[in-house]
């Protein structure tokens, strides 16, 4: 092996996901798929299948350092993503090491509930969140109660949405992509704001099938493309084709369904 073939570097900081249907493991399939070396930094370890949440166990903030030191210290990281960072101490540490890193592209995906209803952030760290992280993201992705708590208004429809996005761009000064899988439309919709074009973005819903980690697996998505050089609507484009063609080929691994 002459050493010559390279790869871009992209890390999620995320909790772990011990069925390997969400969180860093679904981050890292992504990224595999799409021919990007992932790198991770675990923040929390959680006790969960698909359709129960058992318990969760939170790295220390010391050691969520450790981790940060030992990536960006030795890797040519390209983009990054946050996910489940769960405690104000998290939050503080990753953002002191991240704002030193303006230009590595940060996509934040603020991770606050569980898809079986678990919290996972406490509500002490939402005003870190606030204060500390998101200011840094060139993309926050939250899906549509996420939208809600970050633009304190109610998000139910696609009008709800562009509203919520423009009060978080204005709020935070980057672009946003409010995912709205939980819509109750014939489509998936979701919509992307970047203070001056609006872009909507349409697939088929897919009832019969409700795969876990479909958030995580999509910003991962748009991190691997800005990974790989895309620009960010291009990223968001192509994040979207994937996460559409990932839920026409689900698989079954024991009782539960999975994003292929």
């Amino acid at each position: 092996m002459s050493g010559r073939n390279t790869k871009p570097v992209a890390l999620t900081i995320a909790g772990s996901d011990c069925s390997g249907g969400a969180g860093l493991q679904a981050d890292l399939k992504v990224w595999a798929a799409l021919d990007v070396h992932g790198a991770s930094v675990v923040t929390c370890l959680t006790a969960q299948n698909p359709g129960y949440f058992s318990c969760l166990e939170p790295s220390t903030s010391r050691f969520v350092e450790d981790q940060l030191g030992s990536v960006l210290g030795s890797l040519k990281v390209k983009s990054i993503k946050t996910g489940m960072l769960y405690s104000r101490l998290i939050i503080e540490a990753v953002s002191k090491h991240l704002v030193r890193l303006r230009g590595r592209q940060l996509v934040v995906d603020p991770v606050m509930i569980s898809s079986t209803g678990a919290p996972l952030m406490k509500p002490s760290a939402m005003k870190a969140l606030v204060k500390s992280l998101l200011p840094l993201a060139k993309l926050i992705t939250p899906n549509l109660e996420e939208a809600s708590t970050l633009a304190k208004k109610p998000v139910r429809d696609p009008e709800d949405m562009r509203e919520a996005a423009r009060i978080i761009f204005a709020k935070f000064g980057c672009a946003v992509l409010v995912k709205g899988g939980h819509l109750k439309t014939s489509e998936a919709i979701d919509l992307f704001y970047d203070g001056k074009k609006e872009l909507l973005l349409s697939s088929p819903r897919i009832k019969r099938v409700s795969p876990p980690g479909t958030g995580c697996a999509y910003s991962s998505a748009i991190t691997a493309y800005l990974a790989k050089g895309e620009p960010l609507e291009s990223a968001v484009v192509l994040a979207k084709q994937y996460i559409t063609k990932s839920f026409e080929n689900v698989y079954k691994a024991g009782k539960f369904t999975f994003l292929d």
